[in-house]
């Protein structure tokens, strides 16, 4: 991993886009493609056993490969070259049938589907981690009341478990959309020149079939060159997933404000440290999350706006798309594997969520009120008269309960224990247990 990449990636999914990674999965295309032609009678068992005894990415130059491939406009040229150059070296036939009938973007669109399928074993893992670690937090916590928060001011209680479920519920709901788009996107590309494999004639069909076979993909309908839906569902399913981790963070990254104190990550060494000041613990997982999730959105709108490609092969826009597909998934394993790591050491701090509950001094319980008072006052009244209560709780520093048991208009609607009862946050949850379990449920 590059320096400049080191907080762009994990180490594992920097592994399935490395350069010996993505050489592999072109060769395994090649290889492939010569076994799937002997078994169809195109090219010999010979020469297909020398294809494949050749296609070792280690036995390749990389320098050269990439400096090869800035000057043809693609890695496929440079590469089916090389290897053929190793064919003929011990099968002279052999040599002849190397990228039999196959054109170049075969080879790359279907060497990003492979390392998609890494992608996605990757991911899956990370997901399942943070599942788990979710579910946790919002079962242990059900009953922890802490501050609902709209435009960031203190509004009526929520349960922390709530909050939790609510990630878990997004994140739940991405992860099937994504999981969705990667098993569409499972699909082999092979269509010669224009998307016919008119040079395989009569057997080009049976070709496909057998090469999906041995790279055990699904065979489509027919070559899709120009037609980027499918791995578009992916990018736009990372967006979106990542964007909830994202939202998780922030939430988090807030929870863990000095002035706020409801949360903290787990400190572990050299995590969330500074570099100046030895007291503090700092989001490091939710930052790293939020860097991602910043980039993503980017990368998601430059892969779409690359699908308007011409004709049976675009000039440009496939090209452009191997960094996109990378960074995208780096990038939304980052904020993954992030975000598990939080959730999994995640310290809540029940108390000082109460603790900061009682410092509003009852004003968030001022809809509670309104509402009791409504009743018999009208709303329109009780509104008046809570932000008459509001005010004056605010200025004399007294509890918005007392304040209300001061206004006759009030006393004599509310009774005492209903008055004692107003600032109870467990008493104004409404639905947020029924919520919250309808979240986690299968």
């Amino acid at each position: 991993m590059r320096l400049i990449d080191s907080l762009a990636t994990t180490p594992a999914m920097a592994e399935v886009f490395s350069d010996t990674s993505l050489l592999r999965a072109m060769l395994d295309f090649e290889a492939a493609l010569a076994r799937a032609e002997a078994r169809t009678g195109v090219i010999s068992h010979a020469a297909a056993e020398a294809i494949d005894r050749a296609a070792s990415a280690e036995l390749f130059d990389v320098g050269k490969l990439a400096k090869d491939s800035l000057r043809a406009g693609t890695l496929a040229i440079p590469l089916v070259k090389a290897l053929t150059e190793r064919v003929r070296a011990v099968d002279q036939e052999g040599a002849r049938f190397v990228h039999w009938g196959a054109t170049s973007q075969d080879v790359a669109d279907t060497a990003i589907v492979l390392l998609l399928r890494r992608a996605s074993m990757v991911l899956a893992a990370d997901h399942a981690r943070l599942h788990v670690a979710l579910r946790r937090l919002s079962e242990e916590h059900s009953n922890t009341v802490m501050l609902g928060r709209t435009l960031l001011q203190p509004a009526p209680p929520v349960t922390f478990g709530l909050k939790a479920a609510g990630w878990f519920g997004a994140l739940r709901r991405g992860w099937a959309r994504l999981e969705a788009a990667f098993e569409d996107a499972m699909i082999l590309e092979f269509g010669g020149a224009s998307g016919t494999l008119a040079a395989l004639g009569e057997r080009g069909v049976a070709v496909g079939a057998a090469l999906a076979e041995e790279l055990k993909l699904r065979n489509p309908e027919a070559p899709w060159h120009a037609h980027r839906d499918r791995l578009a569902a992916v990018i736009s399913g990372c967006g979106i997933y990542t964007g909830s981790l994202g939202k998780m963070a922030r939430d988090i990254a807030l929870l863990m404000q000095g002035e706020v104190g409801e949360a903290a990550e787990a400190g572990s060494e050299g995590r969330g440290g500074s570099s100046t000041m030895p007291h503090k613990r700092n989001p490091t997982g939710c930052s790293l999350a939020l860097a991602a999730a910043s980039r993503v959105p980017g990368l998601v709108a430059g892969y779409l706006a690359g699908m308007a490609q011409e004709h049976e092969r675009g000039a440009g826009g496939w090209q452009a798309e191997w960094t996109t597909v990378a960074r995208v998934m780096e990038d939304t394993a980052l904020a993954l594997a992030s975000m598990a790591e939080v959730a999994e050491g995640l310290r809540v701090d029940a108390p000082r969520m109460r603790a900061n509950i009682d410092r509003t001094r009852g004003v968030i319980f001022a809809e509670r009120a309104m509402i009791l008072l409504g009743a018999e006052l009208g709303r329109d009244a009780a509104h008046q008269l809570l932000e008459q209560a509001t005010e004056r709780t605010i200025e004399s520093g007294r509890r918005l309960k007392d304040v209300i048991a001061d206004l006759p208009e009030a006393s004599r609607v509310l009774s005492k224990a209903q008055i004692d009862n107003l600032e109870s946050p467990e008493a104004y949850l409404g639905s947020a247990e029924v919520f919250r379990q309808q979240l986690l449920a299968p």
